[in-house]
């Protein structure tokens, strides 16, 4: 188990121990982390004289906050309809194909999610990989794109 104490510390103190820091102090933690660790909830509630139940309902509230590491691969591919019109649903159907996962799901190596709008809409079809934006990515490309990111 990894003992988050000296980060949470760090992060607890650059921020007033008022309730409006509560979302600012989990961004700086999954930010640093890629998730906010439940090992870490009781100090943070502790740290803003709230309950644990109202941390974990903004957790639960906030879809951009993880409680879990990621996968070492997150994809994001554009489903505006910009992109679509520019070939998104064929690119869609490859890449599902490509990583054995539909579009809304994670598994431990992949997290494969819908975004409605990179700003590429030029561009498109457009995706991010581990938030690295990428327009005009076509099977092929996309292909040589997940190599790469894998052999890093």
């Amino acid at each position: 188990m990894t003992d988050f104490s000296p980060l949470l510390a760090s992060v607890l103190a650059r921020h007033a121990p008022q309730q409006d820091a509560l979302l600012p102090i989990l961004h700086d933690l999954q930010d640093h982390l890629g998730f906010i660790p439940p090992e870490t909830l009781t100090e943070i509630a502790q740290h803003l004289a709230i309950s644990r139940a109202e941390l974990e309902g903004v957790l639960a509230y906030y879809d951009h906050f993880r409680t879990t590491p990621p996968p070492h691969l997150t994809i994001a591919l554009c489903q505006a309809e910009a992109c679509r019109s520019r070939g998104a649903v064929a690119l869609r159907q490859h890449v599902e194909q490509r990583l054995g996962c539909q579009l809304g799901q994670e598994t431990a190596e992949v997290s494969l999610q819908s975004v409605y709008c990179l700003g590429l809409c030029a561009s498109g079809p457009a995706l991010e990989i581990n938030h690295q934006q990428y327009a005009a990515v076509t099977p092929a490309r996309f292909d040589a794109l997940i190599q790469e990111e894998q052999s890093s």
